[in-house]
């Protein structure tokens, strides 16, 4: 698990205090900063090593405890190494970004920033692990882009069924038609159309038949379409 917001990344490192003291003393003393002589970097292996130590391997973890992704990074590591522009979390970054980060987090805190160094190996072995920060990452991908088709195709099934799924009562309500075989006419009633069509159970049948598209045995309208069984 990565260090809190109180971890190394704050601290000014060795090199700076260094060059501060000179300055104070006047010694003529050049010290470069830490990481002028070539990033730190390790292999995609010792990642997964690390990862698989911290999180069990699982890169997009959030259990709530503050760290997330397969590195566990705190939310203001995760910033300092500059994964925000990748993603608002690690657990929403993709492998390779969280890597791409781990390694600048490597560079400015060194290994100790992992408690899982030890057990994954982790040292500034200077191995480039040549990952592509490039691919989506998990918010991203959670998030196709709509294509050209798609208002098209959903503004054809919005407006072609909906005329054909009701029928207007006489006071202008829309009402359910239903799809039975049997369509209503004007003074059609349960009890007229049971018996003339020999439905067994008479209306309270029809009635039960045809319960999702009636709700009072009193009221059916001209166009609806009845189930006789």
């Amino acid at each position: 698990m990565l260090l809190s917001s109180k971890g190394k990344h704050r601290r000014p490192s060795k090199a700076v205090r260094i060059a501060t003291l000179a300055g104070v003393t006047g010694a003529a003393v050049a010290v470069p900063l830490m990481g002028a002589t070539g990033a730190s970097a390790a292999s995609v292996a010792t990642w997964d090593a690390v990862a698989q130590c911290e999180s069990g391997g699982n890169w997009s973890i959030n259990t709530g405890n503050g760290y997330y992704g397969g590195l566990q990074f705190s939310q203001s590591s995760w910033a300092a190494a500059g994964g925000t522009q990748f993603a608002a979390r690690a657990d929403l970054a993709s492998k390779a970004q969280q890597i791409t980060a781990a390694e600048k987090l490597l560079d400015l805190q060194g290994p100790g920033a992992w408690a899982c160094a030890g057990a994954g190996g982790l040292t500034n072995d200077g191995v480039d692990p040549g990952v592509d920060a490039s691919a989506p990452s998990a918010d991203k991908a959670a998030k196709p882009e709509r294509k050209a088709e798609q208002p098209t195709t959903r503004s054809e099934k919005r407006t072609a069924p909906e005329a054909s799924k009701t029928v207007t009562t006489p006071t202008g309500d829309k009402v359910k038609k239903g799809d039975g075989e049997y369509k209503v006419k004007a003074g059609d009633t349960l009890s007229t159309i049971a018996d003339a069509k020999k439905v067994k159970g008479g209306w309270q049948k029809l009635f039960k038949l045809n319960d999702d598209i009636v709700e009072d045995a009193d009221l059916i309208f001209p166009g609806q379409q009845l189930h006789l069984k």
